[in-house]
This record gives C-alpha cells, structure tokens and sequence, in this order.
C-alpha cells in the first residue's frame, strides 16, 4: 500500500462546515466523494475535544469522529470494564457515560453475552486495565489501545503486555488496521461490510481519534476494514485498531443541557436505534468550552 494520496477531484465541497453538537444549530454532515477524499472539519466540542460529523458517496457511508488531545490540561481517558468496574456486568455506552459523568465514550472489548438488557454477568474478551488495575486478562489472538503514565498512547499486540506496571488505561479490541500510516495486510483481502468502532492515534502519541461508521441501515452500508483504516489516516491517525463493532457500535456524547445519546444510530437486534449492553468501554472527561471558543 502507498503513500497517502489525495484526490482533490474526488471532494464534494459544501458551503459551510457541520456544526458542533454544543451548537444550537445543526447541519448536515460534511459530503465526500469517496473515503480517500474526506478532509476532517473539526469543530469545537469540549476543550482539548474537536467533532466531525461526515459522510460518503462511494460507498455510501455516514460516519461521526473525536478528536481528543491527550495533553490538554482538563482531559483524561477512563476505561470500565462493566457497569460494576469489574467487567462482569453488561452496561450500553449511554449508561457508562452518564454513571461515570462523562463526555464522551464508545464501546471496544469484544464480549461474551449478546443483549440489550444491562446488568448481565459478562466477559471481556480481552484486555482491560483501568486506572493502573488489570481488569480482564490479555487475548493473544488480538490487539490494545494502550495509555501510558507518561501521558502518551499506541497500538501494540495484547500478548506484548507483561504488566500494568507503565500502563494507566487499556482497551482490547480486534486487530490493528492502520500502522505507519499504512493499512495493514490482513485490510487488504477483507470485504465484508459492518457497523465499525474504531479508534487512532497520531505519529507522537498524543491525539487520540475515536471513530464511528454506521452499518446495516438506509443511507450508510457500513465500513470494511480497510475504509476504516483509511478513515482514521484521514483524521490525522497514523496507526489505528477495529474495535468491536456491527451491532455494538455507539459514539456517545453528554450535550451542554445534559442529554446523553448516541451520536450515531446504533442497531442491536436489527432494531434502529436499539443500543446494546456491551462490555469493555473507552471513555473522555473533559469540560466544555466557554461559549466564545465554540465555532460558529
């Protein structure tokens, strides 16, 4: 695979950029040709948080992104197990944002019990650590988002992770997509399509980028590995992982009035808008930006 190539016939330009969700005002996502094609608008929504809402043509793809800056002075990452910290209970993203007082958070450990109804007995099928502890043990066959104590971020291989002794936060996804900049092999011969989560990292370590792709509905087919991976290097990532996804997928959001939903439709079930109970999730504190920071 190349170098990042862009096409600058391919961009569908629009009039204005989408608006932050801390806006009243609200707009359409940002319209792309192709995934190759996508410039990321950010807009301001917490400090230290930027948010994208965009979408694709060719494939026909709707899809939400954060822009987190690790070292910004208000913003730190929290990870839960389950809805008891221990990642034996079932709990939808919505739950672990709001019990959490969080901004943001979106689902990663694959898991073991499929359901809409939380507080069932689960397993993280894959590492976990959260605040230094080890939650749930590494799964050799997978890949981590990894925080370390000195504030900076990667994608590594779980059956690398001898201890928690230099990590803060983990999260076990499926595999890693993006490396150097570059999808990754085993990218290249996987077509099938589904709802994605997802999440990068940029060159230094310092800007995580948090990733959603609706699937399985009218207006976005869902995302292949590689779209994905391509996604997030047009966020800014230059190495990523896919996390668990289809009908687990959900980008949460806690709004300046005090809403929290789901930025993204999440289907569970094959019900529009049913969000799932999952496992593992990755969550933003942060606070939000005075009013005269937000972008117009």
């Amino acid at each position: 695979m190349g170098g990042f190539l862009f096409f600058p016939s391919l961009l569908i330009f629009i009039t204005c950029a989408t608006s932050s969700p801390a806006n009243t005002a609200r707009e359409g996502p940002a319209s792309f040709a192709a995934v190759e094609a996508v410039q990321p608008q950010w807009q301001s929504f917490a400090d230290g948080i930027g948010y994208f809402h965009g979408k694709t043509v060719n494939p026909r793809l709707e899809f939400w992104a954060l822009r987190i800056d690790l070292g910004a002075p208000n913003t730190r990452v929290v990870v839960k197990g389950g809805a008891d910290g221990d990642g034996t209970l079932s709990s939808k993203v919505s739950s672990f944002v709001k019990s959490n007082d969080l901004l943001a958070g979106i689902n990663a450990v694959p898991f073991d019990v499929i359901s809409a109804r939380e507080g069932l007995p689960i397993k993280n099928m894959g590492l976990v650590i959260s605040g230094g502890k080890l939650i749930a043990p590494v799964n050799p066959n997978y890949d981590a988002l990894v925080f370390y104590r000195d504030g900076s971020a990667a994608v590594v291989k779980q059956s690398a992770v001898s201890s928690a002794e230099d990590i803060k936060n983990a999260v076990g996804g499926f595999h890693q997509i993006l490396a150097g900049a570059e999808t990754t092999q085993r990218t290249l011969n996987s077509e099938e399509r589904h709802p994605r989560s997802a999440a990068g990292i940029s060159a230094n370590g310092g800007i995580l980028y948090l990733l959603v792709i609706d699937g399985r509905r009218e207006g976005s087919s869902g995302g292949t590995e590689k779209e994905t991976a391509l996604l997030l290097r047009a966020l800014g990532s230059t190495d990523g992982i896919n996390l668990d996804g289809g009908g687990s997928s959900a980008l949460v959001l806690r709004y300046p009035d005090g809403r929290v939903k789901a930025v993204n439709t999440p289907i569970h079930g094959g019900i529009s808008g049913q969000e799932r109970a999952v496992a593992g999730c990755l969550g933003i504190s942060s606070v939000f930006p005075r009013e005269d920071k937000v972008s117009k």
